[in-house]
Parts: C-alpha cells; sequence; structure tokens
C-alpha cells in the first residue's frame, strides 16, 4: 500500500497534542469533524494549513505528540486527511494511537529531515517500509509487523473487522466441543 501526498512541513520538535487539537474542543468521542480544529493552538499552525490545503503527510521534528493522551489528535490528523506523520521520534501514546486509527507514524533519522522538510511531495510504501523523495532518492524506515497490519488494514479497528468472521468461527467451534454435561452444570451453584 502506498501513500502518495503532499507535504505539510512542521519545522518543530516537541509539537504536542494541546498544539493538535486545543483541549477546549475535546468534548465527544466521535472521530470525525476535529480537523477543522487541527494545529490551532500552535502560533501559525492554522496558517501553515491553508498553505498547504493539499497536504496528506506531515514531517516534523522530533518528539511529535508529546504531551496530554489524547487520541483525538490522531483523530483531528486523519479527518483533514492526513495517512501519515514523519518524525525522527514520537510521543509513545501518540505513535499507538496514530497506528490504531491508520496513520503511519514513520520514524526517519533526524539527519534526513532537513531534505524532507523540503519536499512538496512523497511517496511512501508501506509495504516495502520506504519514503521516496521526488528527485528519486528513497529512505528506508522499519514498522512493527503487527502495526503494520494495522495500517494495512486502515487502522486497528478495521484490522478487527476482519477478523470478526474467523472469531465468530473459533467460538462456535470451541462452544461445540464443549460436552453437553459440561454446559448445563458450568453455571450450576448447587453443592
Amino acid at each position: 500500500m502506498n501513500v502518495r501526498g503532499n507535504v505539510l512541513p512542521l519545522d518543530r520538535a516537541n509539537v504536542d497534542t494541546d498544539q493538535i487539537i486545543p483541549a477546549h474542543y475535546l468534548t465527544g468521542i466521535e472521530t470525525t469533524g476535529l480537523g477543522k480544529h487541527l494545529f490551532t493552538g500552535m502560533t501559525g499552525g492554522p496558517e501553515l494549513l491553508a498553505a498547504h490545503p493539499d497536504a496528506s503527510i506531515v514531517v516534523a521534528r522530533e518528539n511529535f505528540g508529546c504531551g496530554s493522551s489524547r487520541e483525538h489528535a490522531a483523530w483531528s490528523l486523519a479527518d483533514r486527511g492526513f495517512r501519515a506523520v514523519i518524525a525522527p521520534s514520537f510521543a509513545r501514546i501518540f505513535f499507538e494511537n496514530a497506528y490504531n486509527n491508520g496513520i503511519a507514524p514513520i520514524v526517519i533519522e533526524d539527519a534526513h529531515i532537513a531534505r524532507l522538510l523540503e519536499a512538496k511531495s512523497l511517496e511512501i510504501d508501506l509495504e516495502a517500509e520506504a519514503v521516496t523523495l521526488p528527485d528519486g532518492s528513497t529512505l528506508r524506515f522499519e514498522l512493527d509487523p503487527l502495526r503494520k497490519e494495522f495500517l494495512l488494514s486502515g487502522g486497528y479497528m478495521a484490522f478487527l473487522a476482519r477478523k470478526r468472521a474467523a472469531v465468530r468461527a473459533w467460538l462456535e467451534r470451541r462452544d461445540s466441543s464443549v460436552l453437553p454435561d459440561a454446559k448445563e452444570t458450568r453455571f450450576s451453584t448447587s453443592m
């Protein structure tokens, strides 16, 4: 699966979740509608988004997504159409939330970030674990194998949805293998 898109160059370190989406917008648990508030907690954030309206890949400096634990940060990025964030490092909770919501958190060495910030567009091949720049050069990255499956499925919930039939079949097999007497006495309270 490839993620092709224009870059939102966010030449900052320690972009926290309150800069990604301020806490006063976190009044619900809906995953949609939050994109309109993306980066409104960051000085110059709305202007940066306006200057890159078709961006779908964020490139930032280290420790992206630090601060308060809020899945809303990943939801707001996804709702705005972002499919990947590239940075030298991520805060742990944002890293997990990105995977779970189908946003590829791509770790690239700090030495290469300046080139990526200058790129107008990028192509990310999740299967091959490579980022291709407009000049044709390629940078490699690594994804955790299970989380890679999440991304290729569209996020953790989509990954689980694909497994629903297999889980139901397993439950049926398990339930049918229990002896009839055991089913009846399993919850018996008499002694």
